[in-house]
This record gives structure tokens, C-alpha cells and sequence, in this order.
């Protein structure tokens, strides 16, 4: 019972901080393009840390296959480089027994990648998706930044608030120039009219078109086929800035819950329903594969074979991204599916643990002599 607690200890607590480091290099990576994006105005500076939740989810389910396979790495690799594995194994725990106290971690593992995959993951993106659609129809209520010239909604005028109060939503100093119509060949930028006006607010009507209304302020215009400049004062000027309500959409499969995949039979959603269950099995599979190549020397020391281990395991899922791309496209029939990927890297798992087990050798023996003899 204590070298099971051990051997747990020592993966869990490795996979941890592989787990946190990867984490935060991928989400810093995230939070500096999201932060680019509402620089932009693309997104408001209130929403910035929601939409790098949004994508932990999704994250933390890819991750965590990796983790787990070098979390086994580094601390099996550690504890063969200081021989603590020669002395459990003098006092009679197999390696078939570490395998199988690995498993326990994977599964548990497998468990939680399965939960993110599977549910969060998709409820995450969904919702990321509705608070895209809400900004994109509420660009006058929530994304009007103050001292930046922005395009309205409907991109049917051109906006520039001096001050923004954050408690009414009210502006000061306030310049908009509304665009010619896209729709009439003749237009021209020259007959677009000019609107300065001190103070205006943002309203939201019941069918979720939005209008901006500007009050104390002055209309100017230049009529050149009239050949008129035209100056108008007014106490209130209303602008259409936001014509439909939002619609509730989703735009990608990650977005549509598991349930709702496996109700569809297109090549589409069937590579979608396998991609999701591929990393929760990565955590099983791969168990087989991480014990037997954290065997090291002391000389060679933990990160051995890091290099080979590695690349097997980026070999695996890029041959489950390349399947998935044969799914989409229907050139890889839906019954076999991602299935083939996962079956050779299991029979390879399987003869690396089967290699340095006394039957193994025996098995081996055995074909060199019939290739002998043959």
C-alpha cells in the first residue's frame, strides 16, 4: 500500500505541474491575442478575462493527455535514474504492477478529460458564440469606447465619443458621420453628413434595433448636386445604428452538445462525436505506452528517451487529426472511424510492455528460432 500511495504520489503531483506550466503558456498565448482583439474594440475590456475562461475548457481537455503522458515520463524516468525502481523491483513489484497503478491515474484522468471534452468543452463554445452575437448586436450598448472613431453595427455611420459615463451608458462630445448608402452606385463619401451633438445616449427598443440619440447639437451637410451646404441645429437627433435582433445560432460542431452529435450520421458530426471520445482513450492508451519507455539507466538520466516519447505521441495525434480530416470529407468510411489509430497504438503499447516481461522474452526466442529453422 505504500509503494501504491508512492507511485501515485509522485505521478500525480509531476503531471500536476506539467499540467499548470503548459496551462499557462497556451493560456498567456490566448490572453494576448484576446487582449489584442479588445484593443481593437473588437471586444469590450469588461469581457476580456470571460472569453479566456471561455477557452479553458477546451484547453484543459487537450492538455491533459499530455500532461499525464509526461507527468509518467518525468517520474518513473526520475525514479529508474535513481535507482529506486531497481530496489522495488528486487522486493518483488513487477512492472506489470506499476502499469497497473498507472492505469488507475489514467482512468481517473480519462475521466476528467472526458468531462471537459464531452460536456464543458461544447457548452463553453456555444456560449462564447451567444456573447459574440450579443456584442455584435449591442456594438452601441457595450463596445463604444470612448476617444476611438468606430463603425456602428449596421455600418451605416461612423461614431467618436470625447467621455463615456459607465453608469448610464450616456456620452459627452459626441461626433458621428453617417455613410452613404453601399447599395446606390452614385454615392459618395463627399454627400455624407456631418453630426456633432453634446451629449448622446444609446437606446434599445423590443425588436432589438438600437438607436442612438444625440441631443444639443449641429447637422452639417454638403449637397454637391445641389451645390448647398446645409447647417441644422437641434435639441434631438435619432440614428439608426443596429437594425436586427440577435439570433441564436451555432456556427461550429464544437459548439453542439455530444448528445445532439450522435442523433446526426454526416461525416461532419461523426468526426466530431470521435475526436471529443479520442482524448479521454489517449489518457488509457497511452499508459501503455508511457510506462515501458520511462524505463532509463542512471547513466542516461530521466529525460532519456523524452525526445522518442514525444514524438510518438505527437505521431498518434496527428493521425487522429489527419483520420478526423478524412472523416469530414468522406474519403474514411464513419464505421472505422478513428478506431484503427487507437488500435495500433494500443498493440504497440502492449508489445513494449509484453517486450521486458519473462513471456515476452520467451515469445521472442521463440520466432527467432523458427525464423532459424525455417
Amino acid at each position: 500500500m505504500i509503494i501504491f500511495r508512492y507511485l501515485l504520489k509522485e505521478v500525480a503531483k509531476t503531471q500536476l505541474a506539467v499540467f499548470l506550466v503548459i496551462m499557462t503558456i497556451f493560456i498567456s498565448n490566448k490572453f494576448v491575442r484576446v487582449l489584442d482583439d479588445a484593443s481593437e474594440g473588437g471586444i469590450p475590456g469588461h469581457l476580456v478575462m470571460t472569453f479566456i475562461g471561455l477557452k479553458i475548457p477546451d484547453l484543459a481537455g487537450m492538455i491533459l493527455p499530455l500532461s499525464f503522458f509526461l507527468g509518467v515520463l518525468l517520474a518513473y524516468g526520475r525514479i529508474y535514474a535513481e535507482n529506486e525502481m531497481t530496489v522495488l523491483h528486487a522486493c518483488g513489484v513487477s512492472e506489470w504492477y506499476v502499469v497497473r497503478v498507472t492505469l488507475i491515474l489514467g482512468v481517473v484522468t480519462a475521466i476528467i478529460t472526458g468531462m471537459f471534452t464531452l460536456y464543458l468543452s461544447p457548452m463553453a463554445a456555444e456560449y462564447e458564440y451567444q456573447v459574440k452575437d450579443q456584442l455584435a448586436a449591442d456594438s452601441g450598448l457595450s463596445s463604444l469606447i470612448a476617444g476611438r472613431f468606430q463603425t456602428t453595427g449596421n455600418k451605416k455611420a461612423v461614431v467618436f465619443i470625447h467621455e463615456k459615463n459607465r453608469d448610464d451608458n450616456t456620452f459627452e462630445k459626441v461626433f458621428v458621420a453617417q455613410l452613404p448608402d453601399q447599395n446606390i452606385p452614385e454615392a459618395s463619401i463627399i454627400d455624407s453628413s456631418l453630426v456633432y451633438a453634446a451629449t448622446g445616449q444609446v437606446v434599445e427598443e423590443e425588436t432589438g434595433s438600437q438607436r442612438l440619440i444625440l441631443s444639443a447639437g449641429t447637422r452639417y451637410q454638403n449637397d454637391i448636386h445641389n451645390q448647398e451646404f446645409r447647417q441644422v441645429a437641434f435639441d434631438k437627433y435619432y440614428i439608426q445604428i443596429q437594425d436586427q435582433k440577435v439570433a441564436h445560432k451555432r456556427r461550429k460542431l464544437s459548439a453542439i452538445p455530444t448528445h445532439e452529435l450522435y442523433q446526426d450520421h454526416s461525416p461532419e458530426t461523426s468526426a466530431e462525436s470521435q475526436w471529443r471520445i479520442a482524448f479521454p482513450l489517449a489518457c488509457i492508451i497511452m499508459t501503455l505506452v508511457a510506462v515501458p519507455l520511462s524505463v532509463v539507466n542512471p547513466r542516461q538520466g530521466k529525460f532519456g528517451k523524452m525526445l522518442p516519447a514525444l514524438l510518438l505521441f505527437l505521431s498518434y495525434f496527428l493521425l487522429l487529426t489527419a483520420i478526423r480530416s478524412g472523416i469530414e470529407k468522406g474519403s474514411v468510411p464513419q464505421s472505422v472511424g478513428l478506431w484503427p489509430v487507437h488500435l495500433i497504438v494500443l498493440i504497440l503499447g502492449a508489445s513494449l510492455l509484453v517486450k521486458g516481461r519473462k513471456s515476452g522474452r520467451k515469445l521472442k526466442a521463440k520466432i527467432v528460432k523458427n525464423k532459424v529453422a525455417g
